[in-house]
């Protein structure tokens, strides 16, 4: 039985992650061509500074499946992107839903509605979201300005004595972190005005090199998923979710299956919502749903575990929260 148990969710994990890779292929080769561009028109697409970043971010998680999320998702871990870009992505996700959604007749309005909320929240939880981390770093900056002299005294020398040791060690070894994303070391004084160029000229290759290392966490992550699922059975789900229970404990409960870092929680989700679940927990369990992005995220984020974790939670109140917002329509 164990055997068998194996055997489908081995399969079922290879045909999944087959069909993600191209998904996943096309959009590291955008994000590549857009970081390696010599000529800079397009570069920082989805940078910090940009104010568009979650506006772009909202509708490009609109693309079916994953790719974008995981891809923003590994971004963030290397601070590229800003948390509102991030929580836009994962949001505007539906990983398998509107392909699923597509092709019933009966669920084309529904699948219109999902998609236009969807941006919407995104793009209200995402710049939201961001007006308050920069409203938090202002206050924050604001109070160590008005620390007492002495301490500024002893940072200010503290900050002098490092300026020192750096002059003197010259020349030294130091490292460069490009547009691009790539590490240089080289030998520079410390006046040292680096421009230099990338050492990846070959776009196709990196987005394939990014892809490859990606999918080995996809591959294991949706391995687990569908071996549970193969355990459990998705009829098990199905009964507890949508026999006798209100609408609030469906959003809480489809809010947590969102979290599952596969597409199988995206499947589930709209074959619920096609047996009764309501509207609004849909939205809700889509919404903290990202595919495998908030899965990309906690293992490529190793240094911030913390940080991550609480992503997860957020991820989490902003499914219920809209869910239980869009009750007053719905």
């Amino acid at each position: 039985m164990w055997k068998e148990y194996f055997y489908h969710a081995i399969l079922h994990t290879i045909e999944d992650v087959l069909l993600m890779l191209p998904i996943l292929f096309l959009a590291y080769l955008l994000v590549s061509y857009l970081s390696h561009d010599h000529n800079h028109k397009f570069s920082g697409f989805l940078s910090k500074k940009k104010k568009t970043s979650v506006l772009y971010a909202s509708f490009l998680g609109c693309i079916p499946q994953c790719g974008f999320s995981t891809v923003i998702a590994d971004l963030y871990s290397k601070q590229k992107v800003t948390l509102g870009t991030l929580v836009a992505v994962f949001v505007a996700t539906s990983d398998e839903a509107i392909p699923i959604m597509i092709t019933s007749p009966n669920t084309i309005l529904d699948m219109l509605l999902l998609i236009g909320i969807k941006i919407v929240l995104a793009i209200f939880w995402g710049y939201g979201i961001d007006f308050v981390v920069g409203l938090v770093s202002r206050l924050w900056a604001k109070r160590n300005q008005e620390k007492p002299k002495k301490e500024n005294d002893k940072t200010e020398l503290a900050d002098m004595n490092k300026i020192e040791k750096t002059i003197i060690e010259k020349p030294r070894h130091h490292h460069h972190e490009h547009e691009c994303g790539h590490i240089h070391t080289d030998e520079c004084d410390s006046e040292c005005h680096h421009k230099s160029k990338c050492c990846v000229d070959n776009i196709f290759l990196d987005a394939f090199k990014h892809m490859f290392e990606i999918a080995i966490y996809i591959f294991v992550a949706t391995f687990i998923i569908n071996l549970l699922v193969e355990i459990f059975t998705l009829d098990a789900i199905q009964q507890v979710l949508t026999n006798n229970i209100n609408i609030y404990l469906q959003i809480l409960i489809a809010s947590l299956v969102g979290l599952i870092p596969n597409c199988a929680s995206s499947v589930l989700l709209v074959e619920l919502y096609s047996v009764g679940l309501s509207f609004p927990a849909l939205v809700a369990g889509l919404s903290t749903g990202a595919g495998v992005g908030l899965f990309i995220l906690v293992s490529r984020n190793k240094k911030h575990p913390l940080q991550s974790l609480g992503i997860v939670f957020l991820q989490f109140a902003i499914g219920v929260i809209s869910g239980l917002f869009l009750t007053i329509f719905f």
